[in-house]
């Protein structure tokens, strides 16, 4: 993690020479420290003597691709990683969430919504609160795992063993996706993957229970054929 006063350092990773040199160019007149890779080979080359705090990967890469180079992070480093992926290729995205990208943006993309995930990647690595506190405080949202309480902007909401279970984890892995495989090994055991219907009936009870318009979710918004984001503050992207 960057020392105070240091700019925070993020390593691209992408074959497409443009892409990788509009990104550098952009994230450093935000004021981050940039280096660039072409694939996953070359990223762990420039990690033996640099090591940023966030790597933003695409996902088709030559040699080694965005899918092993996250298992390669995340064998030895929790650091935020963002990927990269075209439309059509969900099957990829979930395959990269589930071996440790922390979020994903698909191309085309604006880079506004680019800067938010990375903002949003740098506030989670710099959180004090340790994982598994007993309290989990973010946003609107006050939730007291062993008191078993939720709270929303104060309000008390009363749930469900499994809704709370569900939500609490959403909220331990807030502004990141969330696969539907990774919330249901955390909520009903690694038996009960491949039933995302549990999800669907689960995730509708909390919305209307913590939803001011259940119509149009801000809190726990869909990312199609992927999984769910938590978003404590209830705001879009």
């Amino acid at each position: 993690m960057a020392a105070v006063g240091e700019k925070p350092k993020i390593l691209v990773v992408d074959d497409e020479l443009q892409i990788a040199r509009v990104l550098k160019t952009t994230l450093s007149a935000r004021g981050y420290s940039i280096r660039t890779a072409s694939d996953g080979d070359d990223a762990l080359q420039v990690m033996k003597s640099w090591t940023p705090d966030l790597v933003v990967t695409d996902l088709r890469m030559p040699n080694m691709d965005g899918v092993e180079l996250c298992r390669h992070l995340r064998a030895k480093s929790g650091i935020p990683i963002i990927v990269l992926s075209v439309r059509n290729e969900e099957r990829t995205k979930v395959e990269a969430l589930d071996a440790g990208a922390d979020d994903y943006v698909t191309k085309p993309f604006s880079m506004n919504e680019l800067l938010a995930r990375v903002r949003a990647g740098l506030r989670r690595l710099s959180a004090t609160q340790p994982l598994e506190s007993d309290v989990v405080e973010v946003g609107h949202f006050r939730i007291d795992t062993q008191a078993h309480s939720v709270q929303v902007k104060g309000r008390d909401v009363r749930l469900t063993p499994k809704e709370f279970d569900i939500l609490t984890y959403l909220a331990r892995h807030s502004e990141r996706v969330v696969t539907h495989r990774a919330l249901l090994a955390a909520v009903w055991g690694d038996n009960s993957t491949e039933q995302p219907e549990y999800l669907r009936v689960f995730i509708g009870h909390l919305r209307k229970k913590l939803e001011p318009d259940e119509a149009s979710p801000r809190y726990i918004t869909t990312e199609p054929w992927v999984g769910y984001r938590f978003n404590p503050e209830g705001e879009q992207r």
